[in-house]
């Protein structure tokens, strides 16, 4: 009833979905384009068909032959691979079904996005190397599936900005090699930007070779577009609130930066932060505050070590740094559980999106010193999301940790049927919820090499889609220099109010600039500080605390402690505090895992007495003593 084109349904104003799918099998090039299929799918050209009636559950095989189980296991790398979207009849009724993919290098006009080989002149030497970089990263886990074929068919590699993604995936009936992959760069390379392409000669010559040894040639590889990258320069701006929603009194989210916090926080505006608390809001609160402010910790110790490294340090090597941290905020959660006795769903715990824009010291090809190789490294647990919003496109750059996916990529189910099941949007990880071993955080890097915006939100906002359906309202006046990135955050807010009203809201956008003019410069240094200081400055933002999880939280975190920097004071006074951690999570943070106030109490009942008498009197309800 609605057009091909409108945004939304002329009746109830429903956002319409166009979904653009990549048909194939034998019998697709038999289908002129206007052609119905299954008086449901559009034919725009014979491999892209429009589904016009994308409510409904699309036709799945009974059994998942190996051709799809390829695609479901490759789940995870679904920024790259395409989804399998269900199945249509042949109509050559030749028994050869046709295999219908979604999440393909499709606009949102219907057209395919350039292959690489066309886009590849144009681009700029950074963006060159980044694509290569890539398919280098995808190259093992498709050759463990037999399909990294699928990188030797140049118009199978489609651009989509930074990203290189495929159409389909090959299956090839012999292994593929990293030699036959060189040989396929070779012209490429040929036509490479001046500033790499002797280096990136010399890479697919040692790839051509007998002797080609993949993680040699992946850290040549990285060390050339870190050198490119850095030859840019990068401004970044960051700014974030959380909000209640409409239908709640309590806020379990809790997100970092905040307007109300600190701007001279020596993190800023390089960490971006969300989490999203669960377990009720006398544990999803405390949960998602202590991880933040526990994460905070740990990531000010990180940048100083990075920033004390002269030798470039490899991607794996930070992923495994920031993975150990999310494991100690997993226990410090976790051990607060087990000395309450929280079981089951009464445990609490918390989602996390986090960004962290890592500054490393490299030379460029100009023969500079640079102090910054535009590298973000992106952690996440749960079902709060990242998305990357440039003038062109939205691209969502994590996947939720829920049971439809969970499904997918273990070959159970296809996506759009997992969808179907009652438990589909149940999470399957959680910071706090198990011990830290089985924790699967997901840990990407990425490369910032042109001008776009990150954002970060609870699900709050993300669900129904609305960044999808809304994001070119409010990226575009941002990178425009329209609208401020503080008025964005509320204006995001107000929208997720509007549409998802029940739910508590969080959203933190980082404005990442390449291009000439600068919005604001990176601060030069880190300063020195001490791992063990914490800045409690969601405090004045969050909304108040039940008083059970308040206790516990102050319970976490002692007196002010003093200090000797004037201008620290000076701030302390007007609007904030400095908090240490207890003991427990400051033996945490050198190596131990537990924390607890039961613990405290029966090491030292005669302190814990003590401080428990300088609480106020509705803090006092928690100590031991008085619930006996």
């Amino acid at each position: 009833m609605n057009s091909v084109g409108d945004s939304a349904c002329a009746s109830c104003q429903t956002p319409l979905v166009h979904r653009y799918l990549w048909a194939t099998g034998s019998s697709v090039a038999k289908i002129q384009p206007g052609e119905k299929v299954a008086n449901r799918y559009e034919v725009i050209i014979p491999n892209i068909w429009l589904d016009t009636q994308p409510g409904l559950l699309p036709d799945t095989p009974e059994e998942l032959s190996k051709e799809i189980e390829s695609y479901l296991r490759l789940y995870q790398h679904r920024l790259h691979i395409p989804l399998v979207y269900g199945l249509a009849d042949s109509v050559a009724n030749d028994g050869d079904d046709i295999l219908l993919l979604e999440n393909v290098p499709i606009d949102e006009t219907g057209n395919l996005y350039p292959a690489i080989t066309d886009a590849w002149e144009q681009a700029q030497a950074v963006r060159q190397v980044y694509w290569l970089w890539q398919i280098l990263q995808l190259w093992t886990p498709l050759s463990q599936l037999g399909v990294a074929g699928s990188f030797l068919i140049p118009d199978n590699l489609r651009v989509q900005g930074w990203c290189v993604r495929l159409l389909e995936l090959v299956e090839t009936s012999y292994d593929v090699s990293l030699q036959q992959l060189g040989e396929c760069w070779q012209p490429w390379v040929a036509a490479a930007k001046t500033p790499v392409v002797q280096e990136l000669n010399n890479i697919v010559q040692q790839m051509c070779s007998e002797e080609a040894n993949l993680n040699a040639i992946a850290t040549q590889l990285n060390i050339l577009l870190l050198s490119s990258a850095a030859d840019l320069s990068l401004t970044l701006e960051v700014s974030g609130a959380t909000d209640p929603g409409l239908q709640q009194t309590q806020n379990e989210d809790t997100c970092y930066p905040t307007d109300t916090g600190d701007q001279n926080d020596s993190l800023l505006p390089r960490v971006s932060i969300v989490c999203d608390g669960i377990g009720g809001h006398e544990g999803g609160e405390v949960a998602s505050l202590l991880a933040v402010e526990s994460l905070k910790l740990q990531l000010r110790a990180l940048l100083i070590e990075v920033k004390e490294q002269a030798d470039i340090l490899p991607p794996d090597l930070i992923q495994k740094q920031l993975e150990a941290s999310l494991r100690i905020v997993n226990n410090v959660i976790c051990n607060c559980n087990d000395e309450q006795q929280r079981e089951g769903t009464q445990r609490m715990g918390t989602t996390l999106v986090m960004a962290m824009q890592l500054p490393q010291s490299i030379k460029t090809h100009s023969e500079n010193q640079s102090q910054n190789a535009h590298e973000l490294y992106l952690a996440h647990v749960g079902d709060s999301r990242a998305y990357w919003m440039t003038r062109s496109y939205c691209q969502l750059l994590t996947i939720d940790n829920d049971v439809a996916g969970r499904e997918v990529r273990y070959a159970r189910s296809l996506y759009r049927k997992a969808q179907q099941r009652p438990d589909a949007t149940a999470l399957t990880q959680a910071l706090g919820t198990k011990e830290g071993e089985f924790l699967r955080p997901v840990i990407q890097r990425f490369i910032l090499e042109e001008d776009g915006i990150l954002l970060l939100c609870s699900d709050g906002l993300s669900d129904n889609d609305w960044v999808e359906h809304s994001w070119r309202n409010y990226a575009a006046p941002v990178l425009q220099g329209e609208l401020s990135l503080e008025d964005a955050v509320h204006k995001w807010i107000e929208l997720a109010n509007q549409k998802n009203a029940q739910d508590n809201i969080s959203v933190v956008l980082t404005h990442c600039r390449v291009s000439p003019a600068p919005m604001m410069s990176l601060p030069p240094a880190l300063p020195s500080i001490e791992i063990i200081e914490a800045e409690q400055q969601e405090q004045e933002q969050q909304s108040e605390l039940a008083p059970s999880s308040q206790a516990l939280l102050d319970l976490l975190v002692s007196e002010p402690h003093a200090t000797d920097n004037i201008q620290t004071t000076a701030k302390r006074q007007g609007r904030r505090k400095w908090w240490f951690l207890l003991g427990g999570l400051v033996a945490l943070l050198v190596g131990g895992t537990s924390i607890g106030l039961v613990a405290w109490w029966r090491l030292n009942p005669q302190i814990f007495q003590q401080a428990c008498q300088r609480f106020p009197q509705r803090l006092q309800q928690v100590c031991p003593s008085h619930q006996k």
